[in-house]
């Protein structure tokens, strides 16, 4: 537990690099290149908290895209993720080397051992953050999140207790580059848990049958609003995605109407995405699809009115009816591949 009186005592920035069946996750690499920025503003290290069963190889990984070391728990009965026991063994270690900043993937893993580490540290925590940066003349971590249903930006400071913490959007930050020359210290930690030590047991694990692709890590993305949600128009949206080999990706009120799927809505209680091109159709520009795309490389927005907030997010607006600009548009595209 950190007070005024001992948080000089604090150092490093710790990352809590979530992996799955062995795997990193995509969000723990995004977290260690946010987290490399903020430890080379405050002069310190990055550290990586890595816990599973037979990850080491990722460890290796987590030096290459960026830290500094690796603090690594592993046990088969760490295999699968345990609040219960990534808590024990993060606070622990936690309480031990003191670190001044923890930031953790809001993923549903992330979302789930965010509280409880919070809380056993006696600390604050801001959620679902879409910046992090560094107060230097305060020398505090600065976290920015949506609130009030998005319409506003909040600034976040947590300046009497530590760890300062925070989780980040899976898809807000980017993905560092990896340099396999990069070295680095591993601290394999030693951990021997009992089945008993856990009140919880899982029992199977059944992998979520997907119907549609990750957005999150799609480079072309057409994006369909509630302008656009007709038959016929979706029928466009399909051959444009196809010859642009794009994902489809849209708004809440689509899948309200169950014209897409959740897994792939766009914006604060959806997906934040970062393609290389983004095409909304139909699509108002309202802040809380807005909040998603601000990642995006280029933007071209289809929208009949030529007033839609989307297009203050847009490199370029195309005002018309979808109706009549897709079928346009993916006539020129097909031309320029001399299919016409």
């Amino acid at each position: 537990m950190a007070t005024k009186a001992n948080i000089a005592e604090h150092k490093n920035v710790w990352v809590f690099a979530e992996q799955n069946g062995g795997k990193l996750a995509r969000v723990s690499l995004e977290m260690i290149g946010e987290g490399r920025k903020l430890a080379d503003k405050r002069g310190c290290e990055l550290v990586a908290f890595l816990i599973g069963d037979d990850v080491k190889s990722e460890a290796e990984s987590l030096i290459a895209h960026g830290a500094d070391k690796v603090i690594l728990a592993q046990d088969p009965e760490l295999k699968n993720y345990s609040t219960e026991l990534y808590t024990d063994i993060i606070c622990k270690k936690a309480d031990a080397e003191k670190p001044e900043i923890l930031i953790i993937g809001a993923s549903a893993i992330g979302r789930d051992l965010t509280p409880r580490v919070s809380f056993r540290l006696n600390t604050g925590c801001t959620a679902d953050c879409t910046e992090l940066d560094i107060d230097e003349e305060k020398e505090l971590l600065v976290s920015t999140r949506p609130a009030f249903g998005g319409n506003v930006m909040a600034t976040i400071i947590c300046p009497e207790h530590r760890p300062q913490m925070s989780t980040v959007r899976p898809g807000v930050m980017a993905v560092p580059e990896a340099d396999k020359s990069r070295k680095g210290e591993i601290d394999e930690i030693s951990v021997h848990i009992k089945p008993e030590d856990s009140k919880i047991k899982l029992i199977d694990s059944v992998e979520k049958e997907m119907h549609c692709a990750s957005i999150e890590e799609a480079e072309k993305i057409i994006g369909v609003g509630a302008g656009a949600a007709d038959a016929e128009s979706m029928g466009y949206i399909k051959e444009l995605a196809k010859e642009l080999e794009a994902e489809i990706g849209g708004s809440r009120p689509c899948v309200e109407q169950k014209v897409i799927e959740h897994e792939v809505q766009v914006g604060q209680t959806g997906k934040n995405i970062r393609p290389e091109l983004y095409i909304p159709c139909g699509i108002s520009g309202a802040v809380q699809h807005t909040t998603g795309i601000t990642n995006a490389k280029y933007t071209i927005a289809i929208n009949k009115d030529p007033n839609a907030e989307i297009f203050k997010f847009a490199n370029l607006g195309i005002a018309g009816d979808a109706k009549t600009i897709l079928p346009a548009l993916i006539k020129e595209i097909r031309r320029s591949k001399g299919k016409e």
